[in-house]
């Protein structure tokens, strides 16, 4: 269901320059927790930071590609690890099963590791997550003060809770039309409860696109791929 370790995501239709440098490093929470990250720095700053929010199997290589891609379009990022509480900081390959580790990641885990990642950025932040991540993606627009929007591609609003009357920053949510992972109706509802409340977001369903659809090996779904970029671009500036 979410990004294989073979997966790599398309590059931003707007690049701003290259890559000035990439690489792991490893972060200290609040609360002590110590997990591995992926910092990826543009030549050309565009102003804004984005902290990357990974499927369920973690930091695994999709998401340091894809730092480096938001790294071209402009943007200082950092993509972060779940699991340093339980799984320590080791690899995030084939052998690891994030699903054993999810039953001990707690909302206030993902909350504390997205605010020491965020405070390491400069300019406005972002987040964007995918699946696992596109769900608690959405909910930092309720739990981290400061955010300047929360993005998520087909993430489950389970993981997004009943924050809805606390959403401080705008929401964009980036769907699969065809996503087996979550109902429809589950996004419907979601979006319906923040028009209710007043709160700024975006919904935009890419008809017919599978779960995970942001990958560049998916031919048929390179508009739905460029879109999506187009649409982040513009919640972004």
């Amino acid at each position: 269901m979410c990004h294989s370790t073979d997966s790599r995501p398309p590059a931003s239709p707007v690049v701003t320059g290259g890559v000035a440098s990439h690489g792991p490093l490893k972060i200290t929470a609040a609360d002590g927790n110590r997990f591995s990250a992926y910092r990826a720095t543009p030549e050309v700053p565009n102003g804004s930071s984005v902290v990357l929010l990974p499927d369920v199997r973690g930091l695994h290589p999709f998401y340091p590609d894809l730092a480096q891609r938001f790294a071209e379009a402009g943007f200082e990022t950092i993509a972060i690890d779940y699991y340093g509480r339980s799984a320590g900081t080791g690899p995030r390959d084939d052998d690891f099963d994030g699903l054993k580790h999810l039953d001990l990641l707690d909302f206030a885990h993902v909350d504390s590791d997205v605010a020491a990642a965020a405070a390491l950025l400069p300019g406005r932040v972002f987040t964007v997550g995918f699946c696992l991540g596109g769900g608690h993606s959405w909910r930092q627009a309720a739990t981290q003060p400061g955010l300047a929007g929360a993005i998520g591609f087909y993430g489950s609003p389970r993981f997004f809770g009943d924050a809805t009357p606390d959403v401080k920053a705008p929401i964009l949510m980036l769907l699969a039309g065809d996503d087996v992972a979550t109902p429809q109706a589950d996004f419907d509802a979601m979006a319906a409860g923040l028009e209710d409340a007043g709160k700024s977001h975006e919904m935009h369903v890419y008809e017919g696109a599978p779960h995970s659809f942001f990958d560049r090996a998916h031919d048929d779904w390179s508009a739905a791929c460029e879109d999506a970029w187009h649409r982040i671009l513009a919640f972004t500036s």
